[in-house]
C-alpha cells in the first residue's frame, strides 16, 4: 500500500500503479460479469470452475445420450405400431376364415357352394402373405421372419430386434417378430395335409422361395371341421404374436417416462452447476461499474499528484 510521502515521488508514482493495478482487476471483473450476463452462464470456461465444469460436461453427455435415447423409444414404438396393425389385419382375415370355414361345415351347402368358400379362403390367405411382404419399416421387411446372411428374409423364423433404449451400451430392449404368412400359421416347417380327406386341404411350408400357401380340392364338410382346428391354431398363434409386441410396447413405455424424468433431472443438476444467477451478476455489475469510476477518478487523482513537486521549483 503506497503511502503519502509518495505522492512526492516523481520518477515513480506508487500511487497510480496501485490505482492501475486496482482498475485493471475491476476491468476484468467487470467482464466476466458482463460474459456471465451475456450468455446467462456462471462457468464459460473451465478455468472458470475446473470442476464444476467438469461433471456439467459429463451431465450433459449424458443428457444428449438420454435424449437420443428417448427418440430411439419413439422409433421403436413406431415400428411396433406398424407390425401390431398388420397383425390385426392378419387377426381380421383368419376370423373370416374361420367363420367361412365353419359355414362350409355345415351339410347344408352343396359341393359348388363349398368350393367357393374354399377359393375364398384361398384368397383370404394371399392376402395374408401380400401383408407379410408390404410391412415395412426403413426398408426392412417386419413380419418375413429372419434374414439369411445375404440380408434377405427367409419368410420363416423370427426377426430379433434390438432397441438402444439408454445412454448406456447395455440399456437395451430385444423384441422378436415372428415371420406372419400362410406357411408359418398354418405348418410346422413342412407341407401339412389339413383336410380329413388326403388332398382336400394342403398347407404348403414357407422359406425362401415363398411364402406358402393354402390350397383346397374338393373338400368336404368334415374337411372344413379339420380346417377349423387349424384356423383355431393359427389365431393362437397370432394371439402369442401380439401379446409378444404389446409386452414390448409396454416397456417402451415406461423407458419413455424413465428417461424424460432423467433427462429432466440432470438438466436440473446441470443448471445449477452451469446457470448464472441473473440477480446476483446484475448486483455485482453496478457493485463493479461504481468501484470502476471511483477507481478511474483516483487514478486521476494520483496521475496528478507529481505535479505538487513543481511547488518546490518554485
Amino acid at each position: 500500500m503506497s503511502s503519502f510521502g509518495d505522492l512526492n515521488r516523481v520518477n515513480t508514482n506508487i500511487q497510480s500503479l496501485d490505482s492501475q493495478l486496482s482498475l485493471n482487476r475491476i476491468n476484468r471483473d467487470l467482464a466476466n460479469n458482463q460474459l456471465r450476463l451475456s450468455t446467462g452462464l456462471r462457468i464459460n470456461r473451465a478455468e472458470d470452475d475446473a470442476a464444476g465444469y467438469a461433471i456439467a460436461t459429463k451431465l450433459n453427455s449424458r443428457v444428449a445420450g438420454l435424449e437420443q435415447a428417448l427418440q430411439n423409444v419413439g422409433d421403436a414404438k413406431s415400428v411396433l405400431d406398424i407390425a401390431e396393425s398388420s397383425f390385426d389385419t392378419v387377426m381380421d382375415n383368419l376370423i373370416e376364415m374361420k367363420a367361412l370355414a365353419t359355414q362350409a361345415a355345415n351339410d347344408t351347402l352343396g359341393e359348388n357352394e363349398r368350393g367357393y368358400i374354399g377359393a375364398q379362403i384361398e384368397k383370404l390367405a394371399q392376402d395374408i402373405n401380400d401383408i407379410a411382404n408390404q410391412t415395412v419399416f426403413q426398408d426392412s421387411e417386419l413380419l418375413n421372419g429372419a434374414v439369411d446372411s445375404a440380408g434377405n428374409p427367409t419368410n420363416t423364423g423370427n426377426l430379433t430386434l434390438t432397441f438402444q433404449v439408454g445412454e448406456r451400451s447395455t440399456d437395451t430392449l430385444t423384441t422378436n417378430l415372428s415371420a406372419v404368412n400362410i406357411g408359418e400359421l398354418f405348418t410346422e416347417g413342412t407341407n401339412n395335409e389339413i383336410g380329413a380327406t388326403a388332398g382336400s386341404i394342403t398347407a404348403t411350408a414357407a422359406g425362401t422361395g415363398g411364402q406358402g400357401s393354402l390350397t383346397f380340392n374338393s373338400a368336404t364338410a368334415d374337411d372344413f371341421r379339420s380346417f377349423i382346428d387349424a384356423v383355431d391354431a393359427a389365431i393362437e398363434g397370432m394371439n402369442e404374436r401380439v401379446n409378444e409386441i404389446g409386452m414390448t410396447q409396454s416397456s417402451l413405455s415406461i423407458r419413455e417416462v424413465t428417461l424424460s424424468q432423467s433427462i429432466s433431472a440432470n438438466r436440473a443438476a446441470s443448471s445449477r452447476i452451469m446457470d448464472a444467477d441473473f440477480a446476483k451478476e446484475q448486483s455485482e455489475s453496478i457493485r463493479l461499474q461504481i468501484l470502476q469510476q471511483t477507481s478511474t477518478s483516483a487514478l486521476a487523482q494520483a496521475n496528478m499528484g507529481p505535479q505538487s513537486v513543481l511547488g518546490f521549483l518554485g
